[in-house]
Parts: structure tokens; C-alpha cells; sequence
């Protein structure tokens, strides 16, 4: 290194302490924020967010359409009644987020456009020490922090995962993912192929379809959709009866969770009859057996994969009027016009979107280390999936696959602030999830079970990920029903918290 590179780089400011330090400005870390205010009473905290806005997924998603594909009585927060339709846009979401900051002026404690670079814990100060990277200036700027809470997600936000396709370089049309939508992008009359058959693409399609030439849905194989009017007749009912918003929120909320359980053991105790509901339900708007068993009859059980809700069955009205069309096939390679199929079909298109998901992100990839080694995470055994053993006063936020990431968040809310309150009350600096002896020769595995639950990015990522054992305590279940009871139950004196 130069003198001049030394002279040319941007100083840390003066290092900043606090004693908790949420990442991310998502749903997650907002909540997190609402949490502390409330149950941390006097907790002086930071929330650093690499965006400029808060809203994590609705703030780095901007294609057309883009909309939740879970119902806000159970993705909005405990908390802050829902008052909209269940499935709402980002914008209503984001909305609904800015208020939750106004209501309790969270936004003092937020700062906007600091990437976090590393995160590095010492033991003899009992402090992890952060560094982030400002916005603009390149800055370095420097936090301690007794308590880390990592609230930024699990996938990558700076680009989508686009498989690497033979020919991609021949093709002349434009290839964009829906993760990095770029505003310029003109669809209209144009032809349009989206790849993938997840939320995403059962989004964009009947968003963009009224203004395409024509838009193509191409899929490797078809997975499972719930079609469905975007209202809930309860909460209408209970707002003509001028009941109060809160007890709506609280009652609505309570039946779709109650429902939601229900069909998840339903999946799992006879997988073949909700197959049939699901597929009738949408014969119901196509109409045709044909249809149904070409495209849209997957090949694995329901909720071996996230089912997306379709709103007023929007995606299937695009095919039905000839907008949209579908075809499940695999890709030989890109041409020049488009993309050969191994069936020997040519797709032409002047567009082509990749909306073939996302990188799982662990922890943001930050460069952790403890005592100046180096932390893979894959070499921990996570404790219900939110801590990880040999890593200190640490949580992080890992939602539900079939259930709202919400519930967990606020679940993981009261979790944080009972274990900063007990830390508090005994006096200790750290704690350190730990195998117990009766753990030590417990079987471990990945992080989720490939029979339970397999989409594509959580295999691409699963090496990444911390192991599990085969004991309640060192496993994210993904059963809110179960954790709903469980986790404010949690013993914060069990051996397994090894409290310094």
C-alpha cells in the first residue's frame, strides 16, 4: 500500500456505542425497534440500514406488480392492525411500515446508507465492534455494540440468481431480473418470456400483461397456487358491526392462523386431497382438465414449496384472455430471437425476464469473527434457529416458509428483550448458546430437511447455513403453532445459555 492510497482513503469518524445493534431497516428491524421501545424501556440502540429508505424487500423490489404473498392480518405486526386487503401492494406496505416508525419515532434510531462490512467480537471487552461503509462519502464508520440483532433477511439484495444458460451471449433482446428492475425498461407490445413459476412471476405476468404484445410464463415444472377473492369476508363483517379496528385485527388474525394450521396438517395427513382442492381451484378460473394437468400439476406434494395466494385469480384471468400464456418445458439454450426449447420450440421475445429467484444470504455476508478467528456459521449448531453456539449475545431473524415471516419476528421480539432484561437482572455481560452434555452426541444435520421443505435457493445455500440437531431446542422448527407456545416458555437459565 502507497502513501497515497493511505492519504486517499476516508477516515472512521469517532466510534459510536450502543447497546444493541439491529441490522437492517426491514420488517424484521423495524419491529425489532418497536420491541425495544416498549419492552427495553432506557435500551439505547441503533438500527443500520445499507438502503436509503427503511422496508428491506419492499424498498430493493420495484417490478410491476409487486405485492405480498401472505395475508397482512398475520404479515402485519402483532401489534399495528391491518386495515387494508389481505393481500397487499409494496406501497401499502410501505406505508403501513412508515407509520409503525412515526407512532413511536423509530426514526431517530435508524441510520439510513451504511453497508456493514464487518462485525468482529471481543471477549475480554464483552463488545462486538461493527464497521460500515457511509453512502456517498465511503466513509468508515465505526459502532460498538453489547448486543448484535440481525434483522437483514436471507437472501442477497444486491442481485437476483440467474442460472447460467448456453447462449446468453447471443441473445439480442434485453435479459433483466425482477430483483434489479430497471425503470427504463418499455414492455408495452412488446414480447415477453418470464422464467420461473414462483410469487414473482405469478405476480409480474398478469401485472404486465394488459400492456405486453403478448407475455409467456416458461417453467421447468408447475408448482401449487391458492387462487382466491383479495378480501376477508370476517374482517368486512366485523367492520359493518363498527367493531374496533384492534379486536378486528386480533380475531381475523387468530382465524387465519387457526385455518393456515389446519391446512398445513391437512398437506401432511392426506396430501392427495388437498392436492385436488388446490388443483380445483384452479379449473375453477381455466376450466379446462387439460390445462390443469399440463401446467399447473406439480409433481411434488402441496408445501414441499411456498404456495403463493393469487388475487382474484389474476394470473389465470391473463391466460383465459389470451394475454398470457404458459409453457412448461426446459431451456436447450438462448438464440438470437429467444430461447430453444428441448421439446425443439423456439420462444421469440424482444424481453426476457429471469424471475428464477434469489442468493441466500447468510448473515449478510458480513465478515464476522470472534476473538480474531474467523466465524463460519456452517461450523455452529443453531439454536432454534435464531442463535448459534460459540457465538455471543447474537440473534438473528429467520422467518417461517409456511407461515408468515412476521410471526417469528415478533415472536423473536419478545424472545430478545426477556433475554436482555434476564442478562440485566443477573448481571452478566454475555451469553453463549452451548450443547448441554446430554447434546454432545446428538445427531446433527442441515439446517431444514430436503423432505420438508427444498425450493431451489435454500439447496443452492444450504452449506452456508449453521447444522441442526434432532432435539427441539437445536432446530428452527418452521411450526409457528408449535413456537407460538414454545418460545415464551423458553427456561433462559437452561444450561444450554451459558451466561458470562
Amino acid at each position: 500500500m502507497t502513501m497515497t492510497d493511505t492519504l486517499s482513503r476516508p477516515t472512521a469518524s469517532k466510534t459510536e456505542h450502543f447497546d444493541v445493534l439491529i441490522v437492517g431497516a426491514g420488517i424484521s428491524g423495524v419491529g425489532g425497534a418497536w420491541h425495544l421501545t416498549h419492552q427495553s424501556p432506557g435500551t439505547s440502540f441503533v438500527v443500520l440500514e445499507s438502503q436509503e429508505t427503511f422496508g428491506g424487500t419492499w424498498a430493493t423490489h420495484t417490478y410491476p406488480g409487486i405485492r405480498s404473498d401472505s395475508d397482512l392480518y398475520t404479515f402485519g405486526y402483532r401489534f399495528k392492525p391491518w386495515i387494508g386487503t389481505p393481500i397487499a401492494t409494496a406501497e401499502e406496505i410501505l406505508t403501513y411500515m412508515g407509520e409503525v416508525i412515526a407512532d413511536d419515532d423509530l426514526d431517530r434510531h435508524i441510520r439510513y446508507g451504511h453497508q456493514i462490512t464487518s462485525a468482529s467480537w471481543s471477549s475480554q471487552d464483552n463488545l462486538w465492534t461493527v464497521e460500515a461503509t457511509r453512502a456517498g462519502t465511503g466513509e468508515t464508520a465505526r459502532f460498538t455494540t453489547n448486543f448484535l440483532w440481525m434483522c437483514q433477511g436471507y437472501y442477497r439484495h444486491s442481485k437476483g440468481y440467474t442460472p447460467e444458460w448456453p447462449g446468453m451471449g447471443d441473445y439480442k433482446g434485453r435479459i433483466v431480473h425482477p430483483q434489479t428492475w430497471p425503470q427504463d425498461l418499455d414492455y408495452k407490445g412488446k414480447s415477453v418470456v418470464v422464467i420461473g413459476s414462483g410469487a414473482t412471476a405469478a405476480t409480474l405476468v398478469p401485472a404486465i400483461a394488459g400492456d405486453c404484445g403478448h407475455v409467456t410464463l416458461l417453467q421447468r415444472s408447475p408448482t401449487y397456487f391458492i387462487p382466491g377473492r383479495n378480501e376477508n369476508e370476517l374482517a368486512d363483517m366485523l367492520r359493518e358491526l363498527k367493531i374496533d379496528e384492534t379486536w378486528i385485527h386480533e380475531i381475523v388474525r387468530r382465524k387465519v392462523l387457526h385455518d393456515q394450521d389446519l391446512f398445513t396438517r391437512r398437506s401432511i395427513e392426506e396430501p392427495e386431497v388437498v392436492k385436488q382442492e388446490l388443483l380445483e381451484g384452479v379449473k375453477a378460473f381455466l376450466g379446462s382438465d387439460e390445462a390443469v394437468a399440463k401446467d399447473f400439476t406439480p409433481s411434488y406434494r402441496p408445501w414441499r414449496q411456498r404456495i403463493a395466494f393469487v388475487p382474484d385469480g389474476d394470473l389465470f384471468q391473463g391466460i383465459t384472455s389470451g394475454k398470457a400464456s404458459v409453457v412448461t418445458d426446459e431451456i436447450e439454450r438462448f438464440t438470437e430471437k429467444g430461447i430453444l426449447l428441448k421439446s425443439g420450440k423456439e420462444l421469440a421475445a424482444d424481453i426476457i425476464v429471469t424471475a428464477t429467484g434469489f442468493d441466500l444470504n447468510v448473515l449478510g455476508d458480513i465478515a464476522f469473527t470472534i476473538d480474531s478467528k474467523p466465524l463460519n456459521f456452517a461450523d455452529t449448531v443453531t439454536y432454534r434457529g435464531m442463535m448459534f453456539t460459540g457465538v455471543p449475545n447474537l440473534i438473528w431473524v429467520f422467518g417461517y416458509f409456511r407461515a408468515s415471516w412476521t410471526l417469528r419476528a415478533d415472536l423473536i421480539g419478545d424472545f430478545v428483550c426477556r433475554l436482555l432484561n434476564h442478562m440485566k437482572t443477573r448481571g452478566a455481560k454475555r451469553v453463549t448458546p452451548a450443547l448441554r452434555p446430554q447434546d454432545r452426541d446428538m445427531s446433527l444435520g442441515p439446517w431444514m430437511d430436503p423432505e420438508n421443505f427444498n425450493p431451489g435457493y435454500l439447496m443452492r445455500g444450504m452449506h452456508l447455513l449453521p447444522k441442526a440437531g434432532d432435539k427441539p431446542e437445536w432446530r428452527h422448527s418452521q411450526d409457528y403453532w408449535l413456537e407460538k407456545d414454545e418460545l415464551p416458555a423458553i427456561d433462559l437459565d437452561d444450561p444450554a445459555f451459558v451466561y458470562e
